[in-house]
């Protein structure tokens, strides 16, 4: 009985041991399926940054990017789409926790909490080649459509820029597609936005449409949370944006969508 009761015990030990390398086990949330935290990203559909592809999933340069940023620091990507010109309502009610979505950063520095600049991007102006417009200068009574709350937006508005003139309009609309329907229809005389989405549309019509060589502005991309919130999580992120760009991640990621890397990176932005 003696030798029985020895093994019995042994074998209660065993099964404490085996059921609490278990529980240690199930700690490890890949092991057991854990969900991560979610960060809820707003952007409009901007090509190439954040747009959808034929199956309705979101791609581009932001979407991969957020995606790698994401898996870094531990958090499930979620993609909204949001009308572009009330992304501070979003924000503001927590719709989104964040704005990514070739967002200008640069003159906004106190109105988001940022993370970045990580990107970026020339301000283009886009006509019909037989305009005579040629130069920023000869915008001067000219019609130009842009995105609502954009920086280009901002730019004309305000004249700021010495090299702006006064244009008769500007039409503030909502998104790209509307944007570049104003121009074939002949609504407006120029339309302006980032380089890389306004060479998209002139290279699906070389022979109708060209982009000026003197840009508008240069813009500094980042990612905007609500002032004053998310100081940590935006601090890691820039800092891991940091590393995908020195250790060429960044670069693989927009020369697969077609852009100027030395451009989009900042190493060459001279006029």
């Amino acid at each position: 009985m003696e030798i029985n009761l020895k093994k019995y015990i042994a074998a209660i030990g065993i099964c404490f041991m085996a059921l609490g390398a278990a529980c240690i086990m199930k700690t490890d949330p890949e092991e057991v399926g854990e969900e991560l935290p979610e960060l809820i990203i707003g952007s409009d559909n901007y090509e190439p940054y954040n747009y959808l592809d034929d199956d309705g999933k979101p791609v581009g340069i932001d979407v991969e990017l957020a995606e790698a940023v994401c898996e870094q620091l531990g958090y499930t990507p979620v993609f909204q789409y949001i009308v572009w010109d009330k992304k501070d309502e979003y924000l503001d009610n927590g719709k989104v926790d964040c704005l990514w979505g070739s967002f200008t950063m640069n003159g906004r520095e106190d109105e988001y909490q940022w993370a970045g600049p990580y990107l970026y991007s020339r301000q283009v102006i886009a006509v019909r080649t037989d305009s005579k417009i040629r130069n920023i200068s000869d915008l001067a009574g000219k019609r130009v459509a842009v995105q609502a709350t954009t920086k280009p937006e901002e730019v004309l508005l305000e004249r700021s820029d010495p090299r702006v003139p006064e244009v008769d309009m500007v039409y503030s609309l909502s998104g790209m597609d509307e944007i570049y329907a104003s121009l074939r229809k002949g609504y407006v005389d120029a339309i302006t936005g980032h380089e890389s989405a306004l060479e998209r549309f002139v290279g699906n019509a070389p022979d109708m449409y060209a982009i000026l060589d003197e840009s508008l502005y240069i813009s500094e991309l980042g990612v905007a949370f609500k002032n004053d919130t998310h100081q940590d999580l935006a601090k890691k992120m820039t800092q891991i944006l940091k590393e995908m760009q020195d250790d060429g991640t960044l670069r693989d990621m927009v020369e697969k969508y077609g852009l100027d890397a030395e451009k989009a990176l900042g190493v060459t932005n001279a006029e």
